[in-house]
């Protein structure tokens, strides 16, 4: 993954979605992973996890679990990673978080390598965070039209799909369809606040001062730290899609840059692929950016209310580019600038 010798890595959270995803991802690495540890919490640790064909023991986090590796990748919940990153980094690894644990702390800097790689650079904690949720597609997205023509404001709808809530909100989106569906009346809501099932529910997380919630402020300041000098606000709403972020966004560049300019940027982007073809009926959707490791971008077109104004529709997959493929990427990167010869 990037050192001068086959790396030895600790996954957190190996049974989780995002995990498993972690665990396609690392069995592509070259050169190849040379040993690899699998963790959980201790109601989902002693089972086994497909690893390159074979089942791989997954052991309960603990104290010592983190010794002789190089790199801990965390795809666990912030509670968890909050616990242990600290404990793994005590035990010698260096750590990529893919939770929200550690947003707004200065000394654990947000990494998406195609956009940042040079914030890996210091790393006061011997931890960096590879963003969750839609903060790294958007950026992934806006990064080239921000370094051609800069960026002065970004506002966003968030289209977060019934996965992003866990397993407990695909359960209840299910439930939810099942029982309408056959003319019953749904149990009441679990995960989700309301009713998702045919319906849209525009809260994502608690609310805070302002009237902001808790997905909103943190997608609003991760884009802000990704795309320095934008203005940047957000909207978040739950929909019943059951895994595929997808995101409204509208910009307003420093520079004049049109549609079609901005259309022949996002064609060679990293990370980014363009399905641009409106009159074909060719777009981004959720259903399209599911096993997909890049952000599809269309509907790409100018603005007419405001000068240099654009607007773009998005998808990826949450469970990987949203959440996996960040985390192996950020994991590569550390590995590259900080574990040379070691």
């Amino acid at each position: 993954m990037g050192s001068s010798r086959p790396l030895r890595v600790v996954l957190l959270g190996a049974t989780g979605a995002v995990g498993r995803a972690a665990l396609e991802l690392l069995e592509e690495q070259d050169p190849p992973v040379g040993a690899l540890r699998a963790l959980a919490s201790g109601r989902s640790a002693g089972g086994e996890v497909s690893f390159r064909g074979e089942g791989l023991r997954v052991d309960e986090v603990r104290a010592g679990a983190f010794h002789g590796s190089d790199l801990a990748l965390l795809a666990a919940p912030a509670e968890v990673a909050r616990s242990w990153a600290p404990v793994a980094r005590s035990e010698g690894c260096l750590v990529a978080d893919a939770s929200a644990a550690f947003a707004g702390d200065p000394d654990v800097p947000l990494v998406v390598p195609e956009v940042n790689p040079e914030a890996a650079a210091r790393l006061p904690r011997g931890t960096a965070r590879s963003g969750c949720g839609l903060a790294p597609p958007v950026a992934l997205a806006l990064a080239p039209l921000r370094a051609a023509a800069g960026l002065s404001r970004v506002a966003i709808v968030a289209l977060e799909p019934a996965s992003g809530a866990g397993r407990r909100g695909l359960e209840q989106l299910e439930s939810e369809a099942m029982a309408l569906m056959n003319g019953r009346e749904p149990e009441p809501p679990s995960a989700v606040p309301h009713r998702l099932a045919f319906n849209l529910v525009p809260q994502v997380g608690p609310f805070g001062e302002g009237g902001a919630t808790g997905a909103e402020a943190l997608l609003s300041a991760d884009l802000a730290a990704l795309l320095p000098g934008a203005a940047v606000t957000a909207t978040a709403v739950r929909v019943p899609v059951f895994y595929g972020h997808a995101a409204v966004v509208r910009v307003v560049t420093g520079r004049p840059l049109g549609a079609a300019q901005a259309r022949e940027l996002l064609r060679g982007a990293p990370g980014v692929k363009l399905l641009d073809r409106p009159g074909e009926q060719l777009y981004p959707m959720p259903m399209l950016s599911v096993n997909d490791d890049a952000v599809l971008v269309g509907r790409l077109r100018d603005d007419p209310t405001q000068a240099n104004g654009l607007e773009l529709f998005l998808s990826a997959d949450n469970l990987r580019r949203g959440g996996a493929t960040g985390l192996v990427a950020l994991g590569r990167l550390l590995a590259a600038g900080h574990l040379r010869g070691r």
